[in-house]
């Protein structure tokens, strides 16, 4: 299995991921996609500083071209984004199958003005909402846990705040 772990994060890779998160889902290496960070030398490096493990930063564009090679590998990856709209266009524009993961773990999410607050740290925008939506249109659950003790519910629970 390539893919261990699905999780939209904000901070993307922090030392929660790797340690907490690593216990349930185990993990040889991450695979961070946000075309920001990919083409920033700063911020990649230090996303990669932030783990122990082998840790690439990547554009969309670059995963959508190895994303095969990725699902083919006996390396096991936890695949992360920084917002909602870009697992989106992983799961659902790439069409992109993480193996038999079903779930989609959303960690924190920033409180900005116009976003609908869930819980602590986990503030989300209609348009993240609308991204929620439809990766759960296709066919995964979208599940809210800063940690795997902290989960506040799954999409059902909340999509009613967004207008679902």
């Amino acid at each position: 299995m390539a893919i261990s772990f699905v999780r939209i994060d904000d901070r993307m890779i922090h030392g929660l991921i790797t340690i907490r998160w690593g216990k349930e889902y185990p993990c040889d290496g991450i695979i961070a996609v946000n075309d920001k960070a990919a083409n920033n030398n700063i911020l990649s490096e230090a996303y990669k500083a932030a783990s122990d493990k082998k840790t690439f930063v990547w554009t969309l564009d670059h995963f959508d071209k190895v994303k095969d090679k990725v699902l083919s590998s006996a390396t096991r990856y936890f695949l992360i984004t920084k917002s909602p709209q870009d697992m989106k266009k992983i799961l659902v524009d790439m069409h992109f199958v993480p193996g038999d993961i079903k779930t989609v773990i959303v960690g924190p999410g920033n409180d900005r003005n116009g976003a609908i607050k869930l819980g602590d740290n986990q503030s989300f925008t209609k348009e993240e909402g609308a991204a929620f939506e439809e990766i759960e249109k296709a066919g995964y659950k979208v599940d809210f846990a800063l940690l795997p003790d902290q989960r506040i519910g799954n999409w059902d629970k909340f999509k009613s705040r967004f207008g679902y």
